[in-house]
């Protein structure tokens, strides 16, 4: 193992930083494979509640390797996907976790690094951040969601106007878009992602990973497929130790104890 991805705690939350920042942390090959066992390892710790990824410095990730991109025109076309498989899995893996992934965006997220920050549940921004689709620059298409995730919240012509000018749009600009939870001034986006993240981490696990769900789920699906989901998981949350402990607290006038749940057998 390298030190491709750094791993903290501060009480609940698990804190993931891309550790390449003389690269102004563009990915290398170890970030996908560390980061996937850290988001694996924070899944299954009861001890975390929520996760916070970000970039060590001054940048939170600069995208993907233009030196090793350079290299993919001597490969064949399948193992040119193979590779860009690496970049959808690590996304996949992000999306799947349980647990709410908080982004926190120093000094920029460019191409593929904006695809990091993009997939996760919520993002928190530097005011002066800059943010770039900039793959056309370089003769290259979007890849690792990007487009999918910018479809969420642009019309079709900002998005395409994103795509094919690869100009940068500020942290302010994507607040005002709708893409960003969060404005932090310079140098505190760290520290309010972790707020944000610390509001949720002492949560009822399987309730916010059942939201979670219904969250990614409802901006692909029609009305009667979301509430069919929606129906399925109240039915199965009002059976939960959670919901025992959540509704009891309110009675009883007295905060929620979620966090004595964790690691036992749900009905225990």
């Amino acid at each position: 193992m390298s030190d491709a991805v750094l791993i903290a705690q501060q009480g609940a939350v698990r804190i993931l930083t891309n550790n390449n920042p003389a690269a102004r942390n563009a990915i290398t090959a170890a970030l996908y494979t560390e980061l996937a066992a850290a988001l694996s390892a924070a899944e299954s710790d009861p001890g975390v509640g929520a996760i916070v990824l970000t970039g060590a410095g001054d940048f939170f990730c600069s995208g993907g390797d233009l030196k090793q991109l350079a290299t993919r025109r001597e490969l064949p076309v399948p193992q040119r996907r193979e590779k860009i498989e690496n970049l959808h899995n690590l996304i996949r893996a992000i999306r799947r976790c349980s647990k709410p992934v908080v982004a926190a965006v120093e000094g920029g997220a460019a191409g593929a690094g904006l695809s990091l920050a993009l997939c996760c549940d919520m993002l928190v921004s530097a005011r002066n951040a800059l943010f770039s689709a900039a793959y056309v620059k370089v003769g290259l298409t979007p890849d690792g969601g990007a487009t999918a995730f910018l479809a969420e919240f642009v019309s079709r012509q900002i998005l395409t106007e994103l795509c094919l000018t690869g100009e940068r749009i500020s942290g302010e600009r994507l607040h005002a878009l709708g893409a960003v939870n969060r404005l932090a001034e310079p140098g505190a986006a760290l520290t309010d992602a972790i707020a944000l993240a610390q509001q949720i981490a002492t949560g009822p696990l399987r309730a916010t990973a059942r939201i979670k769900q219904l969250c990614q789920h409802a901006y692909g699906a029609d009305l009667e497929a979301q509430m069919e989901l929606e129906a399925t998981l109240m039915a199965v949350s009002q059976g939960d130790d959670e919901a025992a402990e959540g509704i009891a607290s309110f009675f009883a006038k007295r905060p929620a104890d979620f966090v004595t749940l964790r690691g036992k057998p749900n009905g225990s």
